[in-house]
């Protein structure tokens, strides 16, 4: 049976994969936004990330309809790597097994979030930019 992964290794795989990254693996994972929101939502070890999970998805999103292409296609690339990751149910630790099986789906969402942490909030604040122009919108958002 294979050993829970650490973060160094999860950073490895996500550059590795991210690097195999193509078109079709963007189209799959906005096809499969459902279904990984409602699996982030619905785990105790993953719903910390479900707003995480959604500004990936926005970004993603955004990039896809090239709304938004001020990113690094790395970020792109890890973001989609990560999700897909989240989706398999039969990754490093099947998510099936109690209480182990999604803590290395954690472990990536949490080192991708770290490689990309500066390009998701440099998103955010163009989506709020974006969303505040023609309309008056208080800023919510203080950091």
């Amino acid at each position: 049976m294979s050993q829970s992964m650490n973060e160094q290794e999860a950073k490895e795989k996500l550059e590795s994969s991210s690097r195999k990254v193509t078109d079709k693996d963007i189209q799959r994972v906005l096809d499969k936004e459902q279904v990984i929101e409602d699996k982030v939502q619905k785990s105790g070890t993953l719903r910390k990330y479900f707003n995480v999970v959604k500004s990936m998805y926005g970004l993603v999103k955004a990039y896809w309809k090239g709304e938004y292409r001020e990113i690094p296609w790395f970020t792109v690339a890890a973001i989609v790597t990560a999700l897909l990751y989240v989706f398999n149910p039969l990754d490093v630790l099947p998510d099936v097994i109690p209480f182990l099986g999604l803590t290395d789906d954690a472990l990536i969402l949490a080192v991708c979030l770290k490689l990309v942490q500066q390009d998701l909030d440099d998103y955010e604040a163009w989506r709020a930019g974006n969303a505040s122009k023609g309309t008056e919108q208080p800023d919510v958002k203080n950091e």
